[in-house]
């Protein structure tokens, strides 16, 4: 067991985190400040560095590296601007993990090398008004009519809606009850029937889009199927890839503001010694770097045990459960230790915060990470129905 990066890891860590800082932190300004999200130069940008669909197929135009070396590069990347690493995290553990796994070959050869040029984003569309963490509730169909399907229904909380170019749709295939009529289609921006609602906006999470998406009479080709009813075990264990992603965010967010708040108390004197000399300071930088290693440690068991396939619902869920309570704990540190200049706008941590304490609502939230770490634990999924 090592727990060294090796030579190729380490120069692709070293490459993406020379691009971000050379090339990306004025652009995540910008997407900071007008909560836009990055423009396709950017996208094209990352297809040229061939930073898009690293842990994906060579012969549908990804890199063919593992999911370790796409942690490495997201983490880079996000610790200038989860809203700029935005297309990375969608390219390589967000739902096109999904179409490579699952989707037939005319639909992943359509799809895929379109995201890995920077040509299209997908995005995932899960949760709807009265499906959250309920999610086999959802409501939205998708019933054969001849050779097409027929999409009716509504989805809320869909980072990148109506700026993605298509959507991951989970939807109910048949009449079965709960996860057995579930499965998932494609559905393209310009199809007929689809619409946004209002966009919404959060406390942080600013140049990532999310909107209400409406499917009125949405028709498509049966080849948009990636999995068919019945498949919705297989759609959660690629959304468990996701999760790492997921972690990847936490960490990248609360190392940067560690780095920040590290130089800071070094520079800063009160008292007229520089703050890091005082025994509280030392005892807070302690525990923020303990737990950032752990948080670091645990992401990497995940992809580095998925090899090339898929992580465990386990393995992911400790990941991201707690990767998501350390970064609302190290970013809450940081900006106590930064007092005044923590809580101001003018400087990095408040909006550090305010991104982090999204990842822990996003993508499953931290209770139900616990409720999958217990479930697997006993070899036994728990009802939370009365």
């Amino acid at each position: 067991m090592d727990f060294s990066l090796n030579e190729e890891q380490a120069a692709l860590q070293a490459t993406a985190k020379r691009f971000a800082e050379t090339e990306l932190r004025d652009i995540a300004t910008i997407v900071e400040h007008e909560d836009q999200p990055p423009g396709q130069d950017v996208l094209r940008r990352f297809a040229d560095m061939g930073l898009l669909g690293i842990n994906l197929e060579p012969e549908l135009g990804g890199a063919g590296a593992g999911h370790l070396e796409a942690v490495l590069v997201l983490e880079e990347i996000a610790k200038i601007s989860p809203a700029v690493a935005f297309p990375v995290f969608e390219s390589c553990f967000g739902p096109i993990l999904a179409i490579q796994h699952f989707a037939g070959d005319a639909l992943k050869r359509r799809i895929i090398p379109q995201v890995c040029r920077g040509e299209k984003m997908v995005a995932v569309a899960m949760s709807e008004p009265d499906a959250g963490s309920a999610l086999t509730d959802l409501k939205t169909s998708a019933i054969a009519s001849d050779d097409r399907l027929i999409i009716r229904g509504q989805k809320r909380w869909c980072s990148g809606a109506g700026h993605a170019d298509a959507y991951v749709v989970y939807c109910r295939m048949n009449d079965a009850p709960g996860a057995k009529g579930i499965g998932a289609v494609l559905v393209e921006i310009d199809t007929p029937g689809l619409s946004f609602g209002a966009r919404e906006r959060h406390m942080g999470f600013r140049g990532v889009t999310s909107a209400d998406m409406f499917f009125d009479d949405v028709e498509i080709p049966l080849e948009n199927v990636i999995v068919g009813p019945g498949g919705f075990k297989q759609l959660m264990e690629a959304f468990d890839l996701e999760r790492c992603g997921n972690t990847t965010m936490s960490l990248a967010i609360a190392q940067s503001a560690f780095d920040h708040v590290l130089g800071y108390v070094q520079e800063r004197q009160q008292f007229g010694k520089p703050l890091v000399d005082f025994q509280a300071v030392q005892l807070a930088l302690a525990d923020m770097k303990m737990k950032l290693d752990a948080a670091r440690l645990l992401l990497y068991r995940a992809v580095v045990n998925a090899e090339s396939g898929l992580p465990s619902i386990a393995d992911s869920s400790i990941a991201k459960c707690f990767a998501n309570e350390m970064v609302r704990e190290v970013t809450g540190k940081a900006m106590q230790l930064m007092g005044g200049y923590g809580y101001s706008a003018n400087f990095p941590i408040e909006q550090k915060m305010r991104d982090g304490w999204g990842w822990g609502i996003a993508g499953g939230a931290i209770d139900i990470q616990k409720v999958n770490i217990a479930a697997s634990l006993v070899g036994k999924r728990f009802s939370q129905r009365a």
